[in-house]
């Protein structure tokens, strides 16, 4: 990259901070701008790799202490100056140089022919530069140079995630729990697993991963949650589900029955008289408890038909159906069914 850039581009303003903004700032400024405009994120969006490519390169340079105090010392001396290559065009080194006297041993060149500057002028005009004891040249990536980045692009890039899985009981993963898993390296670390984490969800550990090849972020843990399936309760979002056996009578005279809760004491529900099967009776705040809201628990009703009659039961259920409705409970099926 040409110094000259230095003198042409204002880095605090592709970044949209202030001259006076602190690297914690800056720093959280660039990574929402770097999610923003990745080229991971905006495939065959030229403009946006365009635009990543300068709030690289502006972070890059103002997020070294070194650099950015070069950059607002060249910046300083205004925009007037050039750096070019030599050649016959106007401007050129002789622009900057020319404020430090004429050239030692010789004559100084016009402004498109050799400056004439020996080795010890450069040094001269470098020193300016080199306030931290370390010297500052063209080409060594501490003036005006880009280093690692995403892809090239510069700015530090972040570590590489590690993936971690664990398989929780259904209970856990409803009540939360503190768990101990083991790295790559076979070291333990411990994961707070939220109460109501589901199956298939993942819990991200923030700068737990592989660090960063060039002094960024380190990168996560990624735990992938499995949740085993529970014999009695499903899930239904925050909802627990169950289903409940009742009898024939109770369906069709109507009964107080207990339900069963997920890890707690059973809870008592009316079943009202001629509840058909399928019917859903709800139990507020017994469900899922997170920390964004609780569920219900999901009473299904199912009634049982009994495998087995002794002489006195069939006899008795013989009875009722002479004194049934005489009713097509299908009739209404066949209806629908011929449209």
């Amino acid at each position: 990259m040409a110094s000259q850039d230095w003198f042409d581009k204002d880095f605090y303003a592709m970044l949209g901070v202030s001259k006076d903004v602190s690297a914690a700032d800056l720093k959280k400024t660039y990574r929402k701008l770097a999610r923003k405009y990745h080229p991971d994120s905006n495939q065959g969006n030229t403009k946006a790799e365009a635009k990543f490519k300068e709030i690289s390169e502006a972070y890059s340079v103002l997020n070294d202490p070194a650099q950015r105090e070069e950059y607002d010392q060249i910046r300083a001396m205004g925009s007037g100056a050039r750096f070019s290559a030599g050649g016959t065009s106007g401007g050129g080194f002789d622009d900057v140089f020319s404020g430090f006297g004429g050239p030692r041993g010789g004559a100084r060149g016009g402004r498109g022919g050799s400056a004439g500057f020996s080795q010890e002028d450069f040094g001269d005009f470098f020193s300016m530069f080199d306030q931290g004891g370390s010297s500052s040249r063209f080409g060594s990536g501490s003036f005006g140079q880009t280093s690692g980045g995403f892809r090239g692009y510069g700015g530090p890039t972040k570590g590489a995630d590690v993936t971690a899985r664990t398989t929780l009981d259904f209970i856990t993963a409803a009540k939360g729990e503190t768990i101990s898993l083991q790295s790559e390296e076979g070291k333990p670390f411990k994961v707070k697993i939220p109460a109501g984490v589901a199956d298939g969800q993942k819990i991200r550990l923030r700068g737990r991963g592989r660090p960063s090849p060039d002094g960024g972020e380190s990168g996560d843990v990624v735990v992938q949650i499995s949740v085993r399936q529970h014999p009695v309760f499903t899930r239904d979002g925050l909802n627990l589900r169950v289903v409940v056996p009742v009898t024939f009578t109770e369906a069709a005279l109507g009964a107080t029955i207990e339900v069963p809760t997920l890890g707690g004491d059973a809870v008592k529900l009316r079943v009202a008289p001629g509840t058909p099967s399928a019917r859903v009776l709800r139990v507020k705040g017994r469900g899922i408890q997170t920390a964004k809201g609780t569920g219900d628990l999901l009473a299904e009703v199912q009634v049982a038909v009994p495998t087995h009659l002794d002489d006195a039961a069939r006899a008795a259920l013989e009875k009722f159906q002479e004194l049934e409705p005489n009713e097509n409970p299908r009739a209404d099926l066949m209806t629908k069914a011929r449209g």
